[in-house]
């Protein structure tokens, strides 16, 4: 069980916030698989602010949704505040803000893994959100800006003196992206340091490494971002190997072609047919990776614009 302020999860298996990608249809799918808590796609507070329509659709949520997770971006106290009172109008658990996301843009804004160069900023920010917000409040951070300055333990203690109750952090820095290695060894001094749950994140691609990140961090929980791409059953087989070493639960390929119709269904039933299919066009490449003579389908599959075409080709999928 992973305890995070009043939410208690019988799972420490987390989905990620990923942008373009954790909408409606695919938390839904993630958890028939197992990730209980699940989290909608990044929101920038100014944009939420303003109430445009696209954060509305990146907020809509359902019964079968929960527990479900926010996280916000962003680094102005004034749109964070404004932010939270929007969002009093929304049905959701967990409040995490970010502080880890190394995109060129956000960093530029001062967001994102540019708040672990001003810690005692990020400390300031988060003590007005616990104090502010009614629901459990989280942080994201990464390993620190570059491999000369790895900061985790020294933000960490900043944010866990602010009063969040949880703390996520990806053992990479801003400078390696979603490249090199991850740094178990700085997740792990994190861990040892705080009294709240630490949730770690980076590289959680296979079972295997799940079990990897869980034996030298010592973490709490996992938040699985890449590794659901195109294998929403990660958490499943996660599962599985870290109770019994072993995994018995991997899809053959008509379980994939069910779990692919069943994905674009419900995103066709989200957005509409046109922007359905066309946004499920990425999810045919994960769901496919691997695949032998698979390339002429996903010339294929980039092309269409209808739902029966589209279910045609995945239909003609071959092992």
């Amino acid at each position: 069980m992973l305890k995070i302020g009043s939410l208690k999860l019988e799972s420490n298996l987390i989905l990620s916030p990923m942008a373009g990608i954790s909408d409606l249809p695919f938390r839904l799918l993630c958890r028939k698989f197992g990730a209980e808590l699940a989290f909608v796609e990044m929101i920038n507070c100014r944009s939420i602010s303003y109430k445009s329509r696209r954060t509305r659709s990146m907020l809509s949520s359902g019964k079968q949704d929960r527990p479900l997770g926010v996280q916000l971006l962003g680094c102005e106290e004034k749109f964070i505040l404004k932010a939270l009172e929007v969002l009093k109008d929304y049905k959701f658990d967990i409040l995490d803000f970010n502080a880890a996301c190394p995109a060129k843009k956000v960093v530029r804004r001062g967001e994102g893994v540019s708040l672990m160069r001003e810690p005692k900023k990020l400390h300031k920010l988060l003590k007005m959100m616990v104090k502010k917000s009614s629901w459990p409040v989280t942080v994201k951070i990464r390993a620190g800006w570059d491999k000369d300055s790895i900061n985790a333990k020294e933000t960490a203690l900043y944010a866990q003196d602010a009063g969040i109750s949880a703390l996520f952090v990806h053992g990479r820095t801003k400078a390696q992206g979603y490249s090199g290695d991850v740094d178990y060894g700085v997740i792990e001094k994190v861990k040892k340091a705080l009294d709240i749950p630490v949730i770690a994140s980076g590289d959680i691609l296979s079972a295997q490494l799940a079990k990897r990140m869980f034996d030298e961090t010592g973490c709490d929980g996992l938040a699985i971002a890449r590794g659901s791409l195109g294998n929403p059953w990660i958490f499943k087989e996660i599962k599985e190997f870290l109770k019994t070493g072993k995994i018995t639960c991997k899809p053959g390929i008509a379980l994939i072609i069910k779990v692919m119709l069943e994905h674009l269904d419900a995103s066709i039933e989200f957005y509409g047919e046109r922007n359905g299919v066309v946004l499920f066009r990425k999810f045919f490449s994960w769901y496919t990776k691997g695949f032998r003579k698979i390339r002429p389908l996903r010339e294929k599959s980039s092309r269409v614009k209808s739902g029966q075409e589209m279910k045609e080709i995945i239909s003609s999928i071959r092992d």
